[in-house]
């Protein structure tokens, strides 16, 4: 009986050598490993998990600011989109996406974002050699010298009063409804007005006018659009007796 036991072991480990320890009873096949979400470095596989919904799966005509913009990507500099990434944008429906922020990716994920973005739709020459206004203003704005600068500048395409127009077939929204602006801050509004929005046929600062517009121009036109906030967008309007 010993002797048949020990037969019969020794059958069964030779056939298991034969097989090779990767299919041994209990041991997972062959196949693709698998990624742990921290260890993912590959960037178009970060982009479509965090960024593509609101940026667009090719970075544009998306409900955000495109990121398939060289004008954008320019001014903004590789650091403050990497900034932006991580720790979101206070106010506005973008996140944090740092883990020391709150979100879910590693420094070393947010980098790999931040430089992705900039390798694949930025271009050395965006700015043709020109000096744009900065991506953030230090000037004080002046909502009265604002709106007489959109009048000059941006009127032609969304109204003297930015409740937009009818060009053609083609309907241009209001820059100034409530619900729009309580979505947006005023540093997505400067960020539309330096960079444009060639998704949509919107020229960057140097726009349509005689003269590109300047730091103090945009300055006072995002202090004028802010102006137009409500205090109450999205709810019910107070009533007065």
């Amino acid at each position: 009986m010993t002797f048949k036991v020990c037969s019969t072991a020794l059958s069964l480990a030779m056939a298991l050598g034969l097989l090779g320890c990767d299919r041994a009873p209990g041991r997972p096949g062959p196949g693709p490993e698998v990624i742990r979400p921290e260890q993912q470095l590959d960037f178009a596989t970060l982009y479509k998990t965090n960024c593509a919904a609101c940026h667009g799966a090719n970075g544009d005509h998306g409900p955000a600011i495109a990121l398939a913009n060289p004008v954008y990507l320019a001014i903004a500099g590789e650091d403050k989109i990497r900034d932006i990434t991580a720790r979101g944008v206070h106010g506005t429906l973008m996140p944090a996406f740092a883990k020391s922020s709150g979100g879910t990716l590693t420094d070393q994920q947010v980098n790999v974002l931040a430089h992705g973005i900039m390798q694949t739709w930025g271009k050395p020459d965006a700015l043709a050699g020109q000096t744009p206004p900065p991506y953030q203003s230090t000037l004080t704005g002046d909502a009265a010298r604002g709106q007489q600068a959109f009048s000059a500048s941006c009127a032609s395409c969304h109204g003297s009063n930015g409740t937009g127009m009818q060009r053609g077939k083609e309907k241009i929204g209001s820059l100034v409804d409530p619900s729009y602006l309580a979505l947006v801050s005023d540093q997505d509004i400067r960020s539309f007005i330096l960079a444009g929005m060639p998704d949509q046929g919107m020229p960057d600062w140097r726009s349509d006018a005689a003269a590109p517009l300047t730091d103090q121009q945009i300055t006072d036109i995002v202090a004028w659009m802010a102006s137009q906030r409500s205090p109450n967008a999205g709810q019910p309007y107070p009533t007065h007796p």
